[in-house]
């Protein structure tokens, strides 16, 4: 135990260093030659987990495992004499990507493991040459094979990861196998309990990447309080030191060069145009920025902007925002969806919080969104709070449940630190005040700071009750940028909506407060009391969720350092552990809409003190 803790306390204290953290990256802007390996892959189950357990030697894994080591099962087995339980070639297929859950009835509440094929051509690399399998997400842990070959695994299924297959690559005929397990335990990253569906299976798109032997790995652009832009471009590569770079804005004019030093990564920093346009949720301008090297180029589009706080100020581009959003899961509109959020389904979802209810901010919750939805925030104008899944409790004294957490915060800082929109890190969600978490939170704090320190860093915290006084007690306060809490007055627990009127918020004033969670439910079309008379409202109604909302609001408003509110929830969303049999049946009916986009009395209640709120 003693030993155990000393390895936490080293790992926590340590320094943190951006090579310590950073994957392998490979920009997702558009580059030459990308390959998607969207479509029909064909899948097996393996609820006894024989794909990743050896036993019995050769006569198991030649029967049990010719999807992972087809080609070494082939060339070993003797003709006519082989047979295989898992024939991946004949299986069953689904559409990836996209959660098993949604596939077929059977699968929908599938958790394990399920071994996914996918059959394509090259072309194999051309001498000078990489090639690089980019996984977008896969939910939680995948074994990756290719031609027989084990190329890589990862943990996390929020976050993308990159495989170079350069050596495994064959013109045609190649064999792409994924094993993906979706359990979660007590070291894992959320843990085995959430109030969401965890969805099973290969997430995110696949793709294929080509590139020259010396790439652009990484490149990044901002604008600074002092009026500068600054950044950066990484090569990956054997000819990476001493490598002329360049930085190009054709409609500002601007072209800046540098070169790599002797770790590949070259540094900008000059003065931004006076044409330059601040990116707002107004008026959310975007630019076409080319990052070059001699042999690669990757085009970008982004916005620039500035964030900051100032005292109980939350300052864009210096001027102080009030931010008006909503909490929203990844789960796209529909009766069984898939968490398939194609480039569509993300503007559906983020136009009703735009343009429906006249908002300007959206807390993409609990986990890393998929990058369609940073883009399509950054399109539409809206900001953004994102948190990686340190929710409820995990494993605090678990050195290597850190080690998880800070990687996955690292993948996600890596992605989309070049999103205008984004403007804040949370770093966990309801996590119950003890010595031990604070340690862990203040790490994860630290993380952010040393690898993205032009954010602001917040987390959702629970809030302490005394009589009628409502307080913050918790000394994560002192890592976080803008405070967060979550509140449920009116909903759970004793109060009646009329007894809101008469809480208090006593909470420090030195810094903005967002209101990040606030909710009941109710079922779309299910009306029970009467709209304009709270006293006559049953919970589980349209009716009863509209009052909530309007006495939530007048509670809220009450305190003096209010900077935004991201109610619970834009939709109704899976939860497997939401089980009431009349009003949930597996949904989580906190949502301002149901599954499908119906949206319930409250949907207005809210556009409507936003529109008061933007005027």
């Amino acid at each position: 135990m003693i030993r155990h803790l000393i390895a936490w306390l080293a790992l926590a204290a340590a320094p943190v260093l951006a090579d310590d953290l950073r994957p392998p990256l490979l920009l997702t802007g558009q580059r030459a030659d990308v390959q998607d390996l969207s479509g029909r892959w064909t899948y097996s189950k393996d609820y006894y987990r024989t794909g990743l357990t050896d036993i019995n030697g050769w006569v198991a894994k030649s029967r049990m495992q010719r999807h992972r080591d087809l080609d070494i099962a082939a060339k070993e087995a003797k003709p006519g004499t082989a047979f295989f339980e898992f024939d991946l070639d004949r299986g069953p297929a689904m559409q990836i990507p996209g959660a098993w859950n949604a596939a077929e009835p059977e699968l929908r509440y599938y958790d394990g493991l399920i071994w996914f094929q996918r059959r394509f051509d090259g072309p194999a690399p051309k001498p000078g040459e990489r090639s690089f399998l980019r996984f977008e997400a896969v939910n939680y842990r995948a074994y990756v094979y290719l031609n027989g070959k084990e190329i890589g695994r990862h943990e996390g299924g929020f976050t993308p990861f990159v495989l170079e297959v350069t050596d495994a690559l064959r013109a045609s005929g190649n064999r792409l196998v994924v094993g993906v397990d979706s359990k979660h335990d007590a070291q894992s990253i959320p843990g085995e309990i959430t109030d969401w569906d965890l969805y099973g299976g290969i997430t995110r798109p696949v793709k294929l990447i080509r590139t020259p032997a010396t790439f652009i790995d990484d490149a990044t652009l901002r604008l600074t309080d002092a009026g500068r832009l600054v950044g950066s471009v990484q090569l990956n590569g054997a000819q990476a030191a001493r490598q002329k770079v360049s930085v190009q804005i054709d409609s500002l004019g601007l072209k800046a060069q540098a070169t790599t030093d002797a770790n590949g990564e070259a540094r900008f920093d000059l003065p931004a145009p006076a044409t330059l346009k601040r990116w707002t949720p107004e008026a959310p301008q975007l630019y076409a920025v080319r990052f070059a090297s001699s042999a690669d180029a990757v085009d970008e589009r982004m916005g620039l902007r500035t964030i900051a706080v100032k005292g109980s100020e939350i300052l864009l581009n210096g001027k102080p925002v009030l931010l008006r959003g909503v909490s929203l899961h990844e789960e796209e509109l529909g009766a069984n969806p898939a968490r398939r959020l194609t480039d569509s389904a993300a503007r559906a979802l983020l136009s009703e919080v735009k343009t429906g209810l006249n908002g300007n901010y959206v807390r993409l919750s609990h986990y890393p969104h998929s990058e369609a939805m940073l883009r399509a925030a950054d399109e539409l104008g809206l900001l953004v709070w994102s948190e990686i899944p340190v929710y409820w409790t995990v494993d605090w004294d678990n050195p290597a449940v850190l080690l998880k957490a800070r990687r996955q915060q690292a993948e996600t800082i890596y992605r989309d630190r070049n999103r205008a929109a984004l403007i804040m890190w949370s770093v966990g969600n309801e996590t119950p005040v003890a010595d031990n978490r604070t340690r862990f939170h203040a790490a994860l704090a630290d993380t952010v700071r040393a690898l993205d320190a032009s954010r602001l860093i917040s987390a959702a915290l629970l809030v302490k009750r005394d009589g009628d006084t409502i307080q913050i007690a918790d000394p994560l306060l002192a890592h976080l940028d803008v405070m967060a809490v979550n509140t449920y007055a009116g909903w759970y627990g004793d109060d009646q909506l009329q007894d809101l009127a008469r809480l208090k918020w006593a909470l420090p004033t030195d810094k903005p407060l967002i209101a990040s969670e606030f909710g009941a439910d109710a079922l779309a079309g299910h009306h029970d009391g009467s709209a304009n008379d709270q006293r006559q409202a049953r919970k589980w109604s349209e009716e009863f969720q509209a009052a909530y909302y309007r006495e939530t609001l007048a509670m809220l408003a009450r305190i003096p350092n209010l900077r935004g509110l991201s109610p619970w929830v834009l939709k109704d969303f899976r939860s497997p552990r939401r089980e009431h049999p009349v009003f949930q049946n597996g949904w989580n009916r906190k949502g301002l809409m149901s599954e499908t986009g119906q949206r319930k009395l409250a949907f207005e209640v809210l556009a409507e003190h936003y529109r008061m709120q933007a005027k």
